[in-house]
């Protein structure tokens, strides 16, 4: 029972944070203009996986697609890559768990079902781990340009969709380590306890029967002689 708890609670906490994962790909703010050391903002600039904007202040915004993928910077296509791929990743995991977990009806025997649960869990930390370096490897190029003192060009600050990546790989790694630990409950199969009584005599077993049945009377052998039998 305790497994199948455990078991639910890491489907739940997985497909959340693969949930909040996929919805880091169409999300605007990735990164966001600062406004460190400005006196009037006049526009606000921010960028995304698939393309830059800016808003200005009347609140219109202008957005330019990447015009060549092959033009991308390095850490642009590796994100893209990493997040396609945790994205992926997590689609598999939630089938696998749901042909692993206890309250389903397919996957076969309860050995079975374990194997494909621990399957499951891994699929969701290898998920959980490639949007956390996609989302650290992002942030990071950030902060370089942003501590960078020779950096003159427009520099930036982490947008809200790392964070959200980051929440999402937490969940999906949490949830993957339940799934990994739940095998351990699923391998423990339940023995029969057998109790031993002893071994019982003969005797006393035909006394329990003749006490049982009533066909058989006991006789005692003094009492079928009579008393003149040896004059």
């Amino acid at each position: 029972m305790a497994s199948t708890a455990s078991e639910i609670i890491a489907f739940m906490v997985s497909i959340s944070g693969w949930v909040l994962v996929s919805s880091t790909l169409p999300t605007d703010y990735w990164k966001v203009s600062t406004i460190d050391g400005t006196v009037i903002t006049t526009a606000t600039y921010w960028a995304n996986l698939w393309k830059t904007c800016v808003t200005d202040s009347t609140g219109v915004s202008n957005c330019k697609d990447f015009p060549s993928m092959l033009a991308l910077d390095g850490y642009i296509q590796a994100c893209r890559g990493l997040m396609i791929a945790a994205v992926s990743l997590g689609f598999f995991g939630s089938i696998f768990a749901l042909f692993g977990m206890k309250c389903t009806k397919v996957g076969g025997s309860d050995k079975a079902k374990a194997k494909i649960a621990c399957l499951a869990g891994i699929v969701f930390i290898l998920s959980g781990l490639c949007s956390m370096t996609g989302c650290s490897l992002y942030a990071n190029k950030i902060t370089t340009e942003f501590f960078d003192p020779l950096y003159v060009e427009q520099k930036y600050e982490l947008g809200a969709a790392l964070f959200i990546g980051w929440a999402g790989a937490s969940l999906c790694i949490i949830g993957g380590i339940i799934f990994c630990f739940s095998i351990s409950d699923n391998s423990k199969t339940p023995r029969m306890a057998y109790t031993y009584n002893g071994a019982t005599s003969v005797m006393s077993s035909r006394t329990k029967y003749h006490g049982g049945e009533g066909d058989f009377k006991s006789t005692n052998p003094s009492k079928q002689f009579d008393k003149n039998a040896y004059v």
